[in-house]
């Protein structure tokens, strides 16, 4: 669990419809928006910003999701959004008996996650 997290992007624009369309799947939505910011998270409860910066650096984000479906529609998703595969939805033992999990590169190289820790 988080409160929020910060990414410092370089391309705002291109960035935000990435996470538009790769959240949607885990339930989250756009929230508050300016021209050097953008809020998502759960409606009325952001908890993910991206910040315009002028040196963007990477980060590793990991957000729950609901079931291993949304995992792999998450992932599905994510890529169809323009992220890079970095790890397919599956059974990651090694993290944990439950652990089930998808990660993608966003379009500004953060390692992004979706983990569900119910068993299938």
């Amino acid at each position: 669990m988080f409160d929020h997290i910060g990414l410092r992007v370089a391309d705002l624009a291109a960035v935000r419809r990435f996470y538009t369309h790769a959240l949607a799947p885990l339930g989250f939505v756009p929230g508050p928006a300016g021209d050097d910011y953008a809020g998502f998270g759960p409606p009325d409860a952001p908890a993910l910003w991206l910040h315009q910066a002028a040196t963007p650096g990477a980060a590793h984000v990991a957000l729950r999701a609901a079931s291993r479906d949304a995992v792999a529609r998450f992932h599905a998703a994510a890529l169809a959004a323009g992220g890079r595969n970095n790890g397919a939805p599956g059974p990651r033992p090694d993290y944990g008996a439950t652990y089930y999990a998808a990660f993608v590169i966003d379009p500004e190289g953060n390692n992004l996650e979706a983990v569900c820790m119910t068993a299938a």
